[in-house]
């Protein structure tokens, strides 16, 4: 068990930390495992910064976290440190989740036991948020995808989301990369 207080004071030398790099504190865990304090730290992007977290910003966070807390010194004894992304198929529990996963393909589950696949289209705040997602079918293989109407769900109608990541679409980016690679090659020959 991790000593009583050092989670909250390990939390404010992180924030501090991970804002100084010009990230965002997702998610903070001090446990306990095999006779060593582990620290799992989350970060993702502002609000603002749009694209992906890339891996040289990942470690860069993780040299400041570990300066940071080494400066400190608030985790007793031997710890490790954990420093990662929420992942490709993160969960949406929070506005902003929602803003930067529009145009990618959702998976939502609905109170009332509904499940809806497709592309994120809008995501509307305000007195009564709500998610617009047109759902998206595959006929088959080789056959192009159909998309359905737009399903509009109020925030409190969903009981949990997720990014779905479409491997079909990285399978059509790479075909039409090699078909490029191939074509260019005969013109050259």
């Amino acid at each position: 068990m991790v000593a009583p207080g050092t989670a909250p004071r390990v939390r404010e030398v992180v924030e501090a930390a991970v804002t100084g790099a010009g990230l965002l504190l997702d998610d903070l865990e001090v446990a306990r495992s095999g006779g060593r304090t582990v620290v799992r730290v989350v970060v993702d992007l502002t609000e603002d910064d749009l694209g992906a977290l890339d891996l040289d910003r990942v470690g860069d966070v993780t040299q400041a976290v570990s300066d940071a807390l080494d400066a400190a010194d608030v985790v007793p004894g031997v710890y490790t440190l954990e420093v990662g992304s929420p992942g490709a198929e993160r969960p949406l529990t929070a506005a902003r989740h929602w803003r930067r996963a529009v145009g990618r393909t959702v998976v939502v589950r609905a109170v009332d036991g509904r499940t809806v696949t497709g592309r994120l289209d809008d995501v509307a705040a305000g007195a009564e948020p709500t998610v617009v997602v047109v759902p998206v079918t595959v006929p088959g293989k080789g056959r192009r995808p159909v998309e359905g109407a737009p399903v509009t769900l109020a925030w409190q109608d969903v009981r949990d989301a997720r990014v779905q990541v479409d491997l079909a679409a990285v399978r059509d980016d790479e075909s039409d990369e090699d078909a490029g690679r191939h074509d260019a090659g005969a013109v050259r020959g």
